[in-house]
């Protein structure tokens, strides 16, 4: 399951860029190469996978607007060649902290039955034994 598609890349950054991004032939044709942009995309959902395998039951069963604004950010990143401006840099950056929170559980998809079962191996269990104070157990104290 792919989290964004081309489509949604043109639809958020407009035709033209993604020609520039992705147009390598020589000379070049003036249209978006869907092989270039299939290769990002595949990149990008690897990398969303690696965050997400260990919270949640892959592949999901629905994309949420999350993780496809996150893959769209991440997928844009990935077509440059070259030098980056600040803003898809920026955006970049902040997809990886939003995934590095997902994964740790701070943030949560909403995704219904996407969380895999719980091990039971997690919280707190504390044993000890009872320590009543005495004169015996206490002496060389007092």
């Amino acid at each position: 399951m792919s989290y964004t598609s081309q489509a949604d890349l043109v639809e958020r950054y407009g035709g033209a860029m993604l020609i520039d991004l992705t147009d390598r032939a020589d000379p070049p044709v003036g249209a978006i190469d869907a092989a270039v942009v299939a290769r990002a995309l595949a990149d990008t959902d690897a990398a969303i996978d690696g965050y997400l395998k260990s919270r949640y039951a892959l592949p999901l069963p629905t994309v949420p607007p999350l993780l496809r604004d996150l893959a769209q950010a991440i997928a844009v990143y990935k077509l440059h060649r070259d030098t980056v401006s600040d803003k898809i840099k920026s955006d970049y950056v902040d997809a990886l902290k939003t995934l590095n929170l997902i994964s740790s559980g701070t943030v949560q998809l909403d995704v219904a039955g996407a969380e895999p079962a719980a091990s039971g191996a997690h919280g707190v269990r504390i044993t000890d034994r009872d320590r009543p104070l005495t004169a015996d157990n206490l002496r060389g104290f007092i």
